[in-house]
């Protein structure tokens, strides 16, 4: 299988574009650079458009979600738009019971905790995929020469809040089974692999010019245990989608002491969060894939002559690797002065590459 000839990376809008080019360890026209959780929270043209509408309600109307989509791209100038989706939202596609609590995160009706548990499990029906499909349409008939980023979460992010029943510190739950229980587990985690592939294909074979897994938890986990319990069912996820062609990035916070590992799932490109420098990054990986992040978002607040020497220096460790996306070493924070990005947006680019 392999994409439509109008799909934005075959048919000339995005496959020349900075942010593939960088991908792929080419050298592109202007510095890349985009945001994690960029669509939304800190605008207050995203808090107008999504009031009285509940997070997974607004995820799953395509019009509202292409919206959102855009607002950063159009605001900021950044070089990709990474699509407005939750993790969850498989969970809720395929039938089981989960919401997005406000103030909590996402919280599961019946955690998943017994063999029993994950055999009961339904399974994702393509078909349910279809709004998914509609937004991502949306919103690169929008964004012309600028990609999408589809996404998804990794399974092992995906499972532990299906077996913590909603967010943890420690993520005990899905620890414990990986050792107590590791048919159970691996059960699940291959069924959350599943999940999140067939998740990411739709949007990539909508439109999405590139692809990243999201291991939000993975900082939990010591190396051993990622390796045995968890980059199994990542690159089982991933296996979903590496036909259709698209750069693959794998992110998770937390994480500089696993992202060897993470590489090895077989990806494109690694994100790093802001806890590493990318020089040190890369010298890790061998300098073998293009890197992306890792502006601490701490200092988006921070005063802008301090901003300004932390985005040059992140700039020049991650000239060490075979490309490099600039990116924040996590998310936006809500509080964050939308001018702040617009302006950090511009001195990226005015870097030379």
């Amino acid at each position: 299988m392999t994409l439509s000839a109008n799909h934005p990376l075959l048919d000339g809008r995005t496959a020349g574009s900075p942010l593939i080019a960088a991908y792929r360890g080419e050298k592109p026209s202007r510095r890349p650079v985009w945001f994690m959780r960029q669509a939304g929270r800190s605008l207050p043209e995203y808090r107008k458009l999504r009031e009285g509408i509940g997070m997974l309600d607004s995820c799953l109307k395509p019009d509202l979600a292409a919206e959102i989509t855009l607002q950063p791209v159009r605001r900021h100038d950044v070089d990709a738009g990474i699509f407005f989706s939750d993790i969850v939202i498989p969970l809720k596609l395929g039938g089981v019971d989960v919401d997005i609590v406000p103030g909590v995160g996402p919280v599961l009706g019946t955690p998943v905790r017994t063999a029993a548990d994950v055999a009961n499990l339904p399974e994702l029906d393509d078909a349910a995929l279809e709004p998914i499909r509609e937004a991502v349409a949306l919103t690169v008939a929008e964004l012309g020469s600028t990609p999408l980023i589809g996404f998804a979460g990794a399974p092992f992010t995906l499972a532990a809040y299906m077996v913590e029943g909603r967010p943890s510190r420690d993520h005990l739950g899905p620890r414990t089974m990986m050792h107590a229980d590791p048919e159970t587990w691996q059960a699940l985690a291959g069924w959350a692999a599943d999940a999140s592939g067939k998740f990411l294909r739709a949007q990539i074979e909508a439109g999405a010019s590139a692809g990243q897994l999201f291991d939000s938890w993975a900082g939990s986990l010591g190396l051993a245990d990622y390796r045995e319990h968890v980059a199994p069912a990542s690159a089982r996820a991933l296996d979903a989608v590496r036909d259709l062609g698209a750069p693959l990035v794998h992110f998770g916070t937390g994480t500089s002491e696993l992202l060897v590992a993470m590489r090895d799932v077989g990806v494109d490109v690694v994100g790093v969060d802001y806890r590493l420098p990318l020089a040190e990054a890369n010298r890790r990986l061998d300098g073998t894939v293009p890197l992306q992040g890792n502006i601490d978002p701490a200092l988006l607040s921070a005063p802008w002559e301090v901003l300004e020497a932390h985005v040059r220096d992140v700039v020049a460790s991650g000239s060490a690797a075979p490309g490099h996306v600039v990116n924040l070493g996590h998310g936006v924070p809500p509080e964050t002065d939308p001018e702040v990005l617009t302006r950090v947006v511009s001195l990226i680019h005015s870097i030379e590459p």
